[in-house]
């Protein structure tokens, strides 16, 4: 017994001696961890901005002192390094100037000011986009067969690409020393783009109309009195205004024939206090290049006066063709934009406004394209900007006649516009469209400052919206208007970002925000 008791307490002393042995060699406790390399950039991100700058974000180590971009033209390969840059912590995210229309990849290593081995890369891949350095066309660089181009002085550069025809073009050293060039050899009043080149990289493209020629056209000058001349002329003529305040006579004219009515110069435009009536007849009608005034001299009395329509149809019981209205100033109306007279039962085929600037139409016992017995087979808004237009009424009104053209459809589009203050009441409607069958699309559009919203009505069809902005005004997506009914865009692509107008109180509607310019949303020409 007395054995086993030592036994037993020979043990414990053996296990006490053992635990403490091992409490002295406990390990201190590590405060800090030493690495081989810096850390890794991780979180790697990059967007491209106008075009062809890199924005390339990624999170920032508390172990680098500094980062080294290097850039490849290819996916990921990096066999060839065409640009590197090194980069301090506190400027990333940072923004690099690549070639444009070129695939790429960037890869960003850490660096340590203090012998520490460089952290392994972090790559990424992306494509540029084609640039633009073409200066914006001036008045007077367009003539009826010849363009004159301009880009940064020296720029590296090598040829154009004219269509129609995929013309090529070498530039000279001579233009590409000034960044000037005149293409000759044009065909008037004919649609061409040119691209400008280095190489197999696109550098700059230009979309242009070259101006009438006047060969086969009736000149018109400001003297002339515009009604008579419109009166004279035969189905199909052109008549080309020069520019000038043209006052000879002011009021409604009637169209009663297929013609074409053009200012001569897109940038001096000639200023008509007319509505045109557009009556039986009637199959094509152009309207390009006029500054159309509703402000005007009542002949009768001598005093300042308003007209009420700038385009009016008067004949019922018609099929009217298409009008085409581009690149005019329209401004200062009393009632509507477009209108038929609440009697005239006919069909009108095409109604299109295009890169048009329309302000003030002031909707007055109207709708500002308004149409309650007639029926509009095809209603397009492209590039076009409204301004006060409808300010407490309906934008787009096209009642229900299905009964009187049955089985039909009426198609409503407005793509690449701005609308500010447009229909800006809360029980005012965008598209207040009630024709039996219709579609209805809103696409990469602005609309801004308005208390209004799309449309409440059981026959409108749900409004197509893809790609829109809209800034203070609510109506226009889920929940927004209290209005029974009301119908919003339903798309996952709406942004509601403020464009910042450069003055939208005198019709400047320029966007500063660079993601919304981004975007590619509203009339292109801001």
């Amino acid at each position: 017994m007395k054995s086993n008791l030592k036994n037993i307490g020979f043990m414990v002393g053996l296990i006490s001696l053992i635990l403490v042995s091992c409490k002295d060699k406990i390990d201190p406790i590590v405060e800090q961890l030493d690495y081989a390399r810096v850390f890794k950039p991780i979180s790697l991100t990059a967007k491209i901005k106008n075009k062809t700058t890199v924005e390339l974000a990624w999170t920032v180590g508390k172990d680098a002192s500094s980062y080294v971009i290097e850039f490849s033209e290819d996916s990921l390969k990096f066999s060839a390094i065409v640009k590197t840059v090194t980069v301090a912590p506190d400027k990333i995210p940072v923004s690099v100037v690549l070639d444009g229309q070129t695939q790429y990849s960037a890869r960003i290593k850490g660096v340590s000011a203090s012998g520490v081995p460089d952290s392994k890369w972090s790559a990424i891949a992306f494509k540029t986009d084609a640039e633009n350095i073409f200066s914006t066309l001036a008045g007077t660089d367009i003539q009826a067969t010849s363009v004159t181009l301009k880009w940064p002085a020296g720029s590296d550069v090598t040829n154009f690409v004219i269509t129609p025809g995929n013309v090529q073009r070498t530039i000279t050293a001579l233009e590409k020393a000034a960044g000037v060039a005149t293409i000759t050899g044009l065909t008037g009043e004919t649609d061409y783009t040119v691209k400008l080149f280095k190489g197999t990289k696109q550098r700059g493209v230009v979309t242009f109309k070259t101006l009438i020629d006047l060969g086969g056209a009736t000149a018109v000058y400001p003297a002339d009195n515009l009604s008579t001349v419109i009166a004279n002329a035969n189905a199909g003529d052109a008549l080309v205004l020069f520019p000038g305040n043209y006052v000879a006579y002011s009021g409604a004219i009637t169209i009663n024939k297929s013609i074409s009515i053009k200012g001569l110069y897109p940038y001096n435009k000639p200023i008509v206090h007319v509505k045109f009536v557009l009556e039986s007849g009637v199959q094509s009608v152009d309207i390009k290049d006029l500054e159309m005034n509703g402000n005007y001299t009542d002949p009768l009395t001598g005093l300042p006066a308003i007209l009420d329509h700038a385009f009016q149809y008067n004949t019922t019981l018609v099929n009217y063709g298409t009008l085409n209205v581009t690149g005019c100033r329209i401004h200062d109306f009393d009632k509507s934009l477009f209108t038929g007279s609440s009697s005239i039962v006919s069909k009108i085929v095409s109604i299109s406004m295009t890169d048009c600037i329309v302000t003030n139409i002031l909707t007055n016992s109207a709708d500002c394209i308004d149409f309650r017995a007639g029926y509009v087979v095809s209603l397009k808004l492209k590039n076009s900007t409204f301004n006060n237009c409808a300010p407490a009424r309906d934008f787009v009104r096209l009642d229900n006649t299905a009964a009187t053209f049955p089985g039909l459809v009426s198609n409503v589009e407005i793509d690449h516009c701005t609308l500010y203050a447009v229909s800006n009441k809360t029980s005012s409607r965008i598209l207040y469209v009630r024709f039996a069958t219709n579609t209805l699309k809103v696409t990469n559009s602005i609309i801004a400052g308005t208390l209004g919203y799309y449309t409440n009505q059981t026959l409108s069809a749900q409004p197509e919206c893809s790609g829109n902005n809209y800034f203070n005004a609510p109506g226009f997506i889920t929940g927004g208007s209290t209005v029974s009914g009301a119908k919003f865009d339903l798309s996952t692509s709406y942004t509601l970002l403020d464009p910042g107008f450069t003055n939208a109180a005198i019709g400047n509607f320029t966007v500063t925000n660079q993601t919304v310019n981004d975007s590619g949303v509203g009339d292109p020409r801001w």
